[in-house]
C-alpha cells in the first residue's frame, strides 16, 4: 500500500492511505506513524477515503498508532473513511474510539 505523508500546519501531519489496510501493509503504517512521532507531529490525520479493504491487521494499526501518538501527548485522527472502513470500524465498535471527520484539512480545527 503506498502511503503519502504531507506536513499542514503547527505539528500536524496528514497520511493518505490507498488499497488494502491489511496485515501487509500495516506495519508500513505503523512506521510512517512513528517516523512523525519522533519528528515531533504529534497531531495526526489518516485519510482512508481511498483504502477499498481493511482488515484486523488493520484496525490493530489504526488503534496502536492511536496509542503512541496519545502517549506523545498527540491524537490521532481518521479522516473520510470509505463505506468498507466505516462498516468494520462499525462493527467492531471503533468508531466510537477512533475520531472520524470530514476533510483533512479540518480535523484539528476549533
Amino acid at each position: 500500500m503506498p502511503f503519502e505523508v504531507e506536513e499542514l500546519t503547527g505539528d500536524v501531519s496528514l497520511i493518505r492511505a490507498a488499497g488494502r489496510l491489511d496485515m501487509v501493509s500495516a506495519p508500513g503504517l505503523r512506521s510512517i506513524v512513528a517516523d512523525a512521532l519522533a519528528a515531533g507531529r504529534t497531531r495526526l490525520v489518516v485519510d482512508l477515503s481511498d483504502v477499498a479493504f481493511m482488515d484486523s491487521s488493520g484496525l490493530g494499526a489504526l488503534v496502536g498508532c492511536l496509542k503512541a501518538a496519545r502517549h506523545a501527548e498527540g491524537d490521532l485522527r481518521l479522516a473520510r473513511p470509505s463505506a468498507q472502513v466505516v462498516s468494520v470500524l462499525r462493527l467492531t465498535n471503533l468508531d466510537r474510539v477512533l475520531a472520524i471527520v470530514g476533510a483533512p484539512e479540518a480535523a484539528y480545527e476549533c
